[in-house]
Parts: structure tokens; C-alpha cells; sequence
């Protein structure tokens, strides 16, 4: 695992909770890989809720996501995402989140996120709320 230190849930200060659903599953009774990118998603929007984020002049754009798969999900499962900051730059950050099943990792993700702003369509500076986030 890249970013390996961290594999327990007391390392992130924000959790989300959810369960597996019947359609998240394939042919081959498990978690369809694809559907853990809707997990982390998910997550990343309840994350990014208390930031003030809005559509227009204060918004984030997905500029890259990387999944590594460390063993494979079954239906139904009860489920734990850890989310961090991981990374600050200028304009971007990274998102760095370990998917839990039973407090073992199940998948790890790093999103690099970009500050922008829709009514300009340019990129921003960070936000002051990622950095607080990030020395949190």
C-alpha cells in the first residue's frame, strides 16, 4: 500500500459509515472494482460539505484518482471509509482514504483535487479551509 503507514481507523479524523448494496455486485458475487470509485465518491462529497463548497466561484474538480485493490468485498457488508489530507500544493491537494471492512483495509484511494472557480473557469489557491483540514 502506498501512503502504508496509515491502516488503522484512529488515523483519520473523518469517518464515513454506509453499507454494501445488492447492485454493487458482479457476475462473480463481489464488489464490482468499479463501485468502490462510487464509494470513495460518496465519501468525498460528505467530506467536502463542511468546506462550503458550492458550484459557481468555490469549487473542486477531480484531477486524478488512483485505487489500489488489496482484497475483495462481498455483499452485504457494513462498511468504514477514513479520509485525510494528504498533500497541499498551490492550486491542488490529495485526498487520502482507506475503505475498511471489519478494520481491515479492503482498498486504498489518493484524489488530487483542484481549487476552482466555474464563474471564471480558472484554477484557485487553496483554500484556507483545506490547509485548517490538513493540520488537523
Amino acid at each position: 500500500m502506498k501512503n502504508n503507514s496509515i491502516v488503522d481507523l484512529k488515523e483519520f479524523n473523518f469517518l464515513y459509515h454506509f453499507n454494501t448494496r445488492f447492485r454493487d455486485i458482479d457476475a462473480f458475487r463481489h464488489v464490482n472494482n468499479s463501485v468502490f470509485l462510487t464509494y470513495f465518491e460518496d465519501a468525498r462529497r460528505t467530506f467536502f460539505e463542511r468546506w462550503n463548497i458550492n458550484l459557481t466561484d468555490k469549487s473542486l474538480i477531480v484531477a486524478s484518482v488512483k485505487v489500489d485493490y488489496l482484497r475483495q468485498l462481498t455483499h452485504p457488508s457494513e462498511l468504514i471509509i477514513g479520509q485525510k489530507v494528504s498533500r497541499l500544493g498551490t492550486t491542488s491537494f490529495d485526498i487520502f482514504s482507506i475503505l475498511f471492512h471489519n478494520k481491515t483495509p479492503v482498498c486504498t484511494c489518493t484524489t488530487t483535487i483542484v481549487c476552482y472557480s466555474f464563474l471564471v473557469n480558472e484554477k484557485l489557491p487553496l483554500f484556507e479551509e483545506v490547509k485548517k483540514d490538513f493540520n488537523f
